[in-house]
């Protein structure tokens, strides 16, 4: 398993689907895009603010019982990918529990737990960033890649046998 860290929340409108863009810790720094609902989008923007204790999100609530069960929450996992559509699990010491990536990635904002990906998941879906064999400034990178989000969409990525 790789790790990977959030880079990047996109929300265009209403019309258009959420990315959440994961980039791999260390490595070649690829970058998974992971198309998901608005609220799903939602929870991993709240689960980087400060929890409301009065009024805690339905993921505060999962990560204080993943914490306190007595096989606490290890990490969570971004599993496969089928179809353009991200599977994922939540990892205690002795079991996993299948959860939909943006709940995963969420929760594990929450309690501060890494998040990995399996590496055929980022050899199939991750992209490295395009350049002519010499590395990129930070900025110029991530403008481009934000160009090239601007200028895709969810179909792009369903496995199909053209690729990126």
């Amino acid at each position: 398993m790789i790790e990977v860290r959030v880079a990047e929340i996109r929300v265009s409108g209403v019309e258009t689907a959420p990315v959440v863009v994961l980039v791999e810790v260390g490595g070649h720094g690829r970058r998974l895009p992971i198309w998901m609902s608005h609220g799903g989008a939602a929870a991993i923007f709240g689960a980087t603010d400060e929890p409301d204790e009065d009024r805690p999100s339905i993921h505060d609530v999962a990560g204080q019982l993943a914490l306190a069960l007595p096989e606490p929450l290890i990490e969570a996992r971004i599993t496969a990918c089928d179809e353009g559509e991200f599977y994922a699990e939540l990892v205690f010491a002795n079991r996993g529990i299948a959860t939909r990536a943006s709940d995963a990635i969420a929760v594990a904002l929450r309690v501060g737990c890494r998040v990995l990906c399996a590496p055929e998941v980022l050899d199939e879906y991750g992209l490295a960033p395009e350049s002519d064999g010499a590395p990129l400034a930070g900025d110029d990178e991530v403008e481009r890649f934000r160009e090239f989000l601007d200028s895709v969409n969810p179909d792009d990525f369903s496995g199909g046998p053209e690729k990126l």
